[in-house]
């Protein structure tokens, strides 16, 4: 029994070993959300980290900025979308599908 313990407790390690490294390739692998067909862009890190929004300069109007402002929304909450794939994908490939059913894997 402690023989099958050491074994499972070796996995693990190697698991968080892979989790962690995938983690780190993560922080620069960067997903990219629009909204306003393409006048507003966003591009973040798949460790939900902002790294740019782009916005079309005829979309730059002082008297509508609310318009703007739900369209910066959508295409970050869009990126964000697309980098949480991303990273769900990454993990499962290492945990086989576990993660959504352990809290706190990752």
């Amino acid at each position: 029994m402690a023989k099958g313990f050491g074994n499972m407790m070796r996995q693990a390690q190697q698991m968080q070993k892979k989790m962690a490294q995938i983690s780190d390739e993560l922080k620069n692998t960067t997903a990219r959300g629009e909204a306003g067909q393409g006048q507003v862009k966003a591009e973040v890190t798949c460790d939900y980290a902002v790294k740019s929004v782009t916005i079309a300069k005829e979309l730059a109007d002082p008297e509508d900025t609310e318009t703007l402002e739900d369209l910066i929304v959508l295409a970050v909450n869009d990126a964000m979308e697309k980098a949480r794939a991303v990273k769900e994908e990454e993990m499962g490939k290492v945990t086989g599908g576990l993660s959504g059913q352990i809290p706190g894997l990752f």
